[in-house]
C-alpha cells in the first residue's frame, strides 16, 4: 500500500514544478537529440522519436523519479560502425536486445554493484561529463557571428539573474523564450533549432525492424547491443546516484536497468536509437524544480508535441539561447571543491579522480573512464589493507616452541609480506601460527600458509595453527593442501 501510495506522490506531488521543468527539458533535448542522430550518421528523427518514447517509459518503470534519460551521445558513438556497414534496421534491432540485456541485468539485480563506485570515481565521472558537456557547445561558438557571443552573454545573465526576480517560472525557459523573441522581432541572422536538421512532421508508428532472423545477424548486433546496455546503465546508474545526492531521496538502481530496458526495447520498435539517462538534462530538470515522474514525462511529451505541431515555431529557436543553458549545465555538474580538495584529500582519491576524469575525456567513454577508476580504487584499497599485516612471535623459556601471533587481512596483497615474517631457518620443535586476530581471505593466502606449515615441517618442527574464525577455517578446509597425503612431496618438487 506504501509503495503505491508513494508511487502516485512521484506523480502527483510537485505538477506544476514538473510540467515547466518537463518543457525547459523538451526545449533542451530537441538539438542534442537531432546532433547525437547526425552523429549515429541516421535521420534526425531516429534521435527525435528515441528521446520522446525513452523519456516517457523510464518516467513509468523507471527506478530515479526526475531522471531525464533519451538518446544520448554515449550510445550513439557505439552505433556510427554498424550503421555505416549494415544500415538503420540493424540499429533498431541492436537497440531491441541492448534493452532485453538491460531488463536481463536489472532481475539479475546487477545495479546493487553501483555500491563498489568509490566517491572518487563518482566525482571524476561528474567533472568529466561537465567537460564534455561544455567541449560539445565549442563548435556553437567557433566561427560565428559576433552577434552570437552577445546573445550567449545575454542566455546567461537571464538564467543566473532572473531567480533573483521570480523562481516562480524556470529561468532557462525564459532565456529560451527571450532570445527567440528578440532573434525574430530584430530579424538576427543567427544559428537555430531548424539548421540542426529537419524536424519530422509525423507521429512514430510501430514498426519491426526489416533484418533476416537469424543467428548471422545476431553475431552481427550482439557486440554493438552489449556495448550500448553497460555503457548505458553506467550511464544511468552514475547519474541516478548523483541525482540521489542532488534532492535528497534514494531510488531504486535495479528497477531502473528494468525500466532503461523496456524503453529501449520498446523505442527499437518506433524507428528510434538506444538511450540511457543524462546528466545535463537531469541537471536541467531538477534545476528546473523537478522532481517526480511527471517530469521526465512532460518532457518526452512536450518533445514530442514541439516537433509535429510546433516544429515551424521551434526551428526557429536560436543555438545560442541552448548553448548558454548547456554551459551553465556544465558549471553546475563540475564539482569545483574537488580542485580544493586535491590539497587535503588522500593522494589515491586525487589519483583516483583524476585518472577518470582524463579517460572518459580522452576516449569520450565513460564506460572506460569507470573502468579505470574502479580498477585503480581496487588497487589503491588493496596496497593500503595489506600495510595493515602484522606477525609478532614469542619463544618459550627453553627455545623450542615459537609462537607467531598474526593481525590483520591476509589476501593476496599481503601474502609476500605474510610469508617473509617467518623464520625458517630456527631449529625448533614445535610452532604455533596464532591467526585469532587474523582473517584468510583468498587462495593466495591459502597457498601461502600452506607453503609456511611445509617448510616448518621440512625442518623438522611441529606446527599447530590455532584462532581461526569460522570463514577463515571453512576456506583453508577446502583449499589447504598441508593435511593431505603427497603435500611435503609436492613442496620438495618445488
Amino acid at each position: 500500500m506504501h509503495s503505491l501510495i508513494a508511487y502516485r506522490s512521484e506523480w502527483l506531488g510537485n505538477i506544476r514544478g514538473d510540467i515547466l521543468a518537463g518543457l525547459v527539458v523538451a526545449l533542451a533535448l530537441i538539438p542534442e537529440a537531432i546532433a547525437f542522430s547526425i552523429i549515429a550518421g541516421v535521420d534526425p528523427k531516429v534521435g527525435l522519436y528515441a528521446s520522446f518514447s525513452i523519456a516517457v517509459i523510464t518516467a513509468i518503470v523507471g527506478g530515479r523519479p526526475g531522471m531525464i534519460s533519451a538518446a544520448t551521445a554515449a550510445t550513439a558513438v557505439l552505433m556510427i560502425t554498424l550503421v555505416r556497414d549494415h544500415g538503420l534496421e540493424y540499429l533498431l534491432a541492436a537497440t531491441v536486445l541492448a534493452g532485453v540485456l538491460q531488463v536481463i541485468a536489472g532481475l539479475l539485480r546487477l545495479g546493487s554493484l553501483m555500491r563498489f563506485v568509490s566517491r572518487s570515481v563518482m566525482t571524476g565521472f561528474v567533472n568529466a561529463l561537465a567537460i564534455l558537456i561544455f567541449m560539445a557547445q565549442i563548435p556553437e561558438l567557433v566561427g560565428v557571428p559576433n552577434l552570437t557571443y552577445v546573445m550567449v552573454a545575454a542566455g546567461l545573465a537571464i538564467i543566473y539573474l532572473f531567480p533573483y526576480l521570480t523562481t516562480a517560472v524556470p529561468s532557462p525557459l525564459v532565456c529560451i523564450v527571450a532570445l527567440t523573441a528578440a532573434a525574430m522581432v530584430f530579424g538576427f541572422d543567427l544559428r537555430t533549432v531548424g539548421d540542426m536538421g529537419e524536424l519530422p512532421s509525423t507521429l512514430p508508428v510501430f514498426l519491426i525492424p526489416q533484418i533476416p532472423l537469424n543467428l548471422e545477424t545476431l553475431w552481427i548486433i550482439l557486440p554493438y547491443s552489449a556495448a550500448v546496455a553497460v555503457v548505458g546503465l553506467l550511464e544511468s546508474l552514475m547519474t541516478a546516484t548523483i541525482v540521489d545526492d542532488l534532492t535528497d531521496t534514494p531510488s531504486n538502481k535495479n528497477q531502473e536497468c528494468v525500466g532503461q530496458g523496456i524503453a529501449n526495447t520498446a523505442t527499437g520498435f518506433i524507428g528510434g536509437m538506444a538511450g540511457c539517462a543524462m546528466i545535463g538534462q537531469s541537471m536541467i530538470n531538477v534545476k528546473s524544480g523537478g522532481r517526480g515522474r511527471l517530469s521526465t514525462f512532460a518532457s518526452g511529451v512536450f518533445l514530442l508535441f514541439m516537433i509535429v505541431v510546433l516544429g515551424d515555431w521551434v526551428a526557429q529557436i536560436p543555438m545560442a539561447a541552448l548553448v548558454a543553458i548547456m554551459i551553465m549545465v556544465s558549471i553546475g555538474t563540475f564539482s569545483w571543491s574537488s580542485i580544493k580538495n586535491l590539497k587535503t584529500h588522500p593522494r589515491s582519491s586525487s589519483i583516483v579522480m583524476l585518472a577518470t576524469v582524463v579517460t572518459v575525456v580522452y576516449t569520450h567513454n565513460l564506460a572506460i573512464g569507470v573502468l579505470v577508476g574502479v580498477l585503480l580504487s581496487g588497487i589503491f584499497f588493496s596496497a593500503k589493507i595489506a600495510q595493515f599485516l602484522r606477525i609478532t612471535s614469542t619463544l618459550s623459556e627453553d627455545g623450542r616452541h615459537r609462537t607467531y601471533l598474526v593481525h590483520g587481512q591476509v589476501f593476496f596483497a599481503s601474502s609476500d609480506a605474510f610469508n617473509a615474517a617467518f623464520d625458517f631457518r630456527e631449529a625448533l620443535e614445535k610452532v604455533t601460527i596464532d591467526l585469532t586476530h587474523a582473517h584468510i581471505w583468498d587462495i593466495s593466502s591459502v597457498a601461502s600458509l600452506d607453503m609456511i606449515v611445509l617448510k616448518f615441517r621440512r625442518e623438522g618442527a611441529e606446527v599447530e595453527l590455532v584462532g581461526l574464525n569460522k570463514a577463515s577455517e571453512t576456506i583453508v578446509d577446502r583449499l589447504a593442501v598441508h593435511d593431505k597425503p603427497g603435500a611435503m612431496e609436492s613442496l620438495m618438487g618445488h
